[in-house]
This record gives C-alpha cells, structure tokens and sequence, in this order.
C-alpha cells in the first residue's frame, strides 16, 4: 500500500482524536496570546463551578472540555492522544464521542450536586461556587475506564482494582472536588463501556498506545504530592482484585462439582427402582 493513502487511512480511523487534539492545541496557542487579563476571563466564563451551572451557563459542560489549563500543551497533549486514539481504535469513532461526552457531563453534573449540598449545609465555603473547573481530564479519565472490558479477561481484575485504588487514594487524601469527579467519571467511563459490546483485537500498535495512554492517564488522577501512594495502593488494589477473581473462580469449581455430585447420585439411587419394575 502507498505510503500517503496508509497514512491518511489511519488517521481516518482516529479522526476523533485528531479533531479534538487540533481544537485543543488551537486554544491552547490562542488563549496566551490574548494577555493574562483575557486568559482568566475566558477560563472563568467556561468554567463549569456552581457560579456558572446555576446562572445556566451549560454552555460550559462542552466548552469547557476545550479549555485546558494544564501548563505547557507538550506535556500533556501526546499522552492524551494516545489514550484517546486508544479507546477509539478499540470501540470506534461513536462510541469515543459517547464515553467521553458521558464522563465529562455526567461527572460535572454529579459533583455539582454534592457541592450543591456541601455549600448548603456549610461544609464548604460559598467561595467554592467561583472555582476554576475546565479541561479534558474527566472525559479522558471515562475513556480510562471505557478500557476495562478490553482488557484481557485474565488481566481485568488486576486493571479494575489499580484503577479504583488510584482514584479513592487520591480523594481519600486531596478530599478535593476534581479528585470525586476523576472517581466519578472513571466509573461512568466502566459502565458505559459494558454496553459496547466486543472491542478490536489487541495488536502491538494497540500496545504501545496502552504504554503511553495508561501512564497518562495515572497522572491525571494522581498529583504530585500523591503519586507514590497512588501508586502503593493501586498496586495492593491490582493483587486484592486478583484474590477476589481468583476465590470467584475457586468457589464457581467448587459450586459445580458439587453439583455434578448431586445430580450423579440422584441418578444412581434411583436405578435400582427402575430396573426392579
């Protein structure tokens, strides 16, 4: 096959991912050089805190996943579109849009409630309601989790339990809104993804994004501060879901062989009574 016609082939098959990574690099470039002072009113108006959402701004559930206030677009950019690329290679060009759209909005709109009801109740200051809240980093996070299914049944336990561990470390420690929502989303992104049926078989390619997306993605639940323990309780979350896997499967062996007992020995006791007759 020629070079270009495989070229473009390939990035018909992620047409996604290239859409939303030149619309993120696009503002990513832009919002510098309209000044600091325009910058922070861009990124205030598509934040979407309690301020905006109750003022029914909802606008900002979308525009706010193309406003990324990460730092310096190169760090964060590759990473992303791997795991992008990743989950729409497996589940497709639709079903990306979907985990995505469902993480972001749904995650948004949960932790929005829950802050709702802490700022009601003064558990947290009203100050809250003005927080910066954009980026990508809760659809990402879904897409994350939209990988579970595709995980190799063998490995998928072990997938689940880091994931989860990650993700209640950092809220147990940060006890901040984003880390609930990262938790959110990555569970909205689990449950989704069960709905889509079987994925693309694995190939190297496939691989290598997983090596890059995966990373990426650790960082984005787990913060400077926190990423050692993280990791310590994603690792002892991947060995407890390998043990839970495992008794599940010792006991559905045990559970059928003692099933076959039974139904073999209802059969024998009532030989006898048929040959007599």
């Amino acid at each position: 096959m020629p070079v270009l016609p495989a070229m473009l082939s390939g990035v018909a098959r992620v047409r996604v991912t290239m859409a939303y990574a030149l619309a993120l690099s696009a503002v990513a470039i832009a919002l510098p050089r309209l000044g600091p002072g325009m910058q922070d009113q861009i990124i205030r108006h598509a934040s979407t805190n309690l301020h905006n959402l109750s003022h029914g701004r909802v606008g900002t559930l979308f525009g706010s996943a193309f406003v990324v206030d990460a730092g310096p677009i190169l760090y964060w950019l590759p990473g992303l579109v791997c795991l992008l690329a990743l989950g729409e290679l497996l589940w497709r060009s639709g079903r990306l849009v979907v985990v995505f759209v469902a993480g972001h909005v749904g995650a948004t709109l949960l932790v929005a409630v829950g802050l709702t009801a802490a700022v009601s109740r003064g558990w947290l200051p009203t100050s809250v309601a003005h927080a910066t809240d954009v980026g990508m980093s809760y659809g990402a996070t879904a897409v994350l989790g939209a990988l579970t299914p595709a995980i190799p049944s063998r490995w998928r336990p072990a997938w689940i339990g880091w994931w989860l561990a990650v993700a209640l470390a950092v809220v147990g420690v940060g006890r901040d809104f984003t880390a609930v929502g990262h938790l959110l989303a990555l569970v909205v992104g689990m449950v989704v993804a069960t709905r889509f049926g079987s994925p693309r078989g694995w190939t190297w390619n496939l691989f290598a994004l997983l090596a890059i997306g995966a990373p990426f993605g650790f960082l984005v639940l787990a913060s400077e501060g926190t990423l050692v323990l993280a990791a310590v309780c994603g690792l002892a979350g991947a060995i407890l879901g390998m043990a839970v896997a495992r008794a599940q499967l010792n006991w559905s062996a045990d559970a059928s062989i003692q099933s076959e007992r039974h139904a073999s020995g209802g059969s024998s006791s009532s030989s006898p009574g048929i040959s007599q007759s």
